[in-house]
């Protein structure tokens, strides 16, 4: 009997850039700023099927704000944003030379990724809760949580809130509505959908908002939040980080079949949309709405935001081992803080002189709070949480196991 049919074989995804390749972004299909539509905030899913595969913008290459998703924000918020990106930039640079000098064992950039939690958290009420990743430390900086507060966790020091007990970065405040970060990817979006789901049972006007980057979305956490989600409405919204690379992996991987990571909330019938996420105007007009479709009771949203980590995955990463060395440098959607800082020069609220001035401010402000952490403790340097700290807060009570072993350890 003759065979009739070929071997088979896989389909393994490939970047269409290696590292020595001129990256090419000529194919990347960018809708002009202000092109797409704000549609109202009880439109049906269906209704807007195809804003899960264009992306909104709204800030010209020229720095002009444009379309029905623009002039949400005044000058003073943008301002205020503004600085906040920067914050977050010289906060991640000090820390990364603080790691390469041996005062904490580990750091994680957002280089490239400012707007997308500085933007997000200004589109939130008090009393709403994020559960994040690892880089979206703008949500705290926007929301005032104190630079040392977080230095003091980056160095694991006598003052860390969390006791030397989570990875440096993985910081927690349910003040500042931020949960305490999970190493284990993907249960994070879980738990933002209990979350809300709580929240609406109790009767509360609190939402929740989950995040997850594109490499994560292959969990199997993404699906059962996705389904949970849909299924009871939550009041929640799931955000989707895309910035092309999951640590060495290109988002190619986990996207699988579907155009965008967006267009995975068709299947489930939840809101999709992408957004610029390189825009503030743009990224925080999509949190705002998608929080208020949320707050209304219209269900949740899935929000792609188009983004590129310019940096390495970690301090423990080279990114050139994989990608090319200037991909960086040609990613289209440009960096958000040049862009709002000329929207802002645009409009006449702004200067470069205005900006070497802040620059040089907060540089004097984060090296004084990194002074104040340093002299409590570092790494190298020791002061560190007591042992004794290992047996608290885990139980209200403490179980006679556990007293009897704090008790042999001299506590």
């Amino acid at each position: 009997m003759t065979d009739d049919y070929a071997p088979l074989s896989l389909n393994v995804p490939e970047p269409e850039w290696r590292p020595g390749d001129v990256p090419d972004f000529s194919k990347f299909e960018i809708p002009r700023a202000g092109a797409v539509s704000r549609p109202p905030v009880d439109v049906e899913p269906d209704d807007i099927r195809d804003m899960a595969f264009s992306i909104v913008r709204v800030l010209r290459k020229d720095g002009e704000a444009v379309g029905d998703w623009a002039g949400a924000l005044t000058p003073d918020e943008l301002r205020e944003g503004l600085r906040h990106m920067m914050t977050l930039r010289i906060f991640d640079a000090r820390m990364l030379n603080a790691q390469r000098q041996g005062k904490t064992s580990f750091y994680m950039q957002h280089l490239g990724e400012e707007a997308v939690s500085c933007a997000f958290a200004r589109a939130l009420r008090p009393g709403d809760m994020n559960f994040p990743t690892y880089r979206q430390a703008g949500l705290l900086i926007a929301g005032g949580y104190p630079l040392v507060t977080m230095m003091n966790q980056i160095y694991s020091n006598a003052e860390d809130p969390l006791h030397g007990r989570q990875l440096p970065i993985m910081y927690s405040s349910r003040e500042h509505g931020f949960f305490s970060i999970s190493g284990n990817l993907g249960t994070q979006f879980v738990q933002s959908v209990g979350w809300a789901m709580a929240s609406a049972i109790s009767g509360d006007t609190r939402i929740a908002a989950g995040w997850i980057g594109d490499g994560s979305t292959a969990e199997s956490d993404f699906h059962s939040a996705m389904v949970f989600a849909s299924t009871y409405d939550a009041p929640v919204v799931l955000n989707i980080v895309n910035n092309q690379w999951a640590i060495s992996t290109f988002q190619g991987i986990a996207r699988g079949g579907v155009g965008t990571f967006a267009a995975r909330g068709h299947g489930f019938g939840i809101a999709s949309i992408r957004v610029d996420g390189n825009d503030y105007l743009a990224v925080h007009a999509v949190a705002k709405w998608a929080a208020e479709r949320a707050r209304r009771g219209h269900g949740p949203t899935l929000i792609e935001h188009v983004t590129y980590r310019a940096g390495g995955h970690s301090t423990s990463d080279d990114p050139s081992a994989y990608r090319s060395a200037t991909e960086a440098a040609e990613w289209p959607l440009g960096d958000p803080l040049d862009r709002l800082k000329m929207h802002l020069i645009r409009i006449g609220e702004w200067t470069d002189e205005r900006h070497t001035q802040a620059e040089a401010e907060i540089t004097q402000t984060v090296i004084a709070a990194q002074k104040e952490a340093e002299a409590i403790g570092t790494l190298a340097q020791g002061n560190i949480p007591l042992a004794r700290d290992m047996f608290e807060g885990v139980y209200e009570t403490m179980p006679p196991h556990l007293v009897r072993q704090r008790q042999e350890a001299g506590y």
